[in-house]
């Protein structure tokens, strides 16, 4: 009786955390953990980079590119050449981190520019790298409008 109580317990409790694992809410911000709000500069440049070099094509990125940098990724048309032509910045696998020092409001601003941090490597070789990515707010959303060393 004792045994048959506990088994029934241990599958009530078994149950309950494979029900809780089928939780539906995900998270939608960018950063490590998802914590980033998704209506700052610096969500739209992180999801920007990220889709350029996880995706496997460039559709994704292109929404959050400005039209002006839209057209330009067009013509250079996969990923690969938008990292060497537009970016000149391969990489085989990277991490992509904004700046601390881009704390701002930018609430009512219709430009912003952040900086991100990109660490990675090609060709077996660890590469980092430093751009500024300037945005503009179109249509209530940050698009990347220019990439740039400084």
């Amino acid at each position: 009786m004792h045994l048959s109580r506990s088994l029934s317990f241990i599958t009530l409790l078994l149950s309950f955390f494979a029900l809780s694992a089928c939780d539906d809410t995900t998270k939608t911000g960018a950063g490590k953990y998802g914590m980033m709000d998704t209506n700052i500069p610096e969500y739209a440049a992180v999801q920007f980079f990220t889709h350029i070099y996880e995706d496997e094509n460039i559709d994704s990125a292109l929404d959050f590119a400005s039209p002006k940098l839209a057209r330009l990724m067009k013509s250079y048309r996969i990923n690969r050449n938008v990292q060497r032509h537009v970016l000149n910045m391969a990489y085989d696998k990277v991490e992509i981190k904004p700046s601390a020092a881009n704390a701002g409001r930018n609430e009512f601003a219709k430009e912003a520019s952040v900086a991100l941090f990109f660490e990675g490597t090609l060709n077996g070789e660890i590469v980092k790298d430093l751009r500024t990515v300037k945005l503009v707010r179109i249509n209530k959303a940050w698009k990347v409008d220019e990439v740039s060393v400084e």
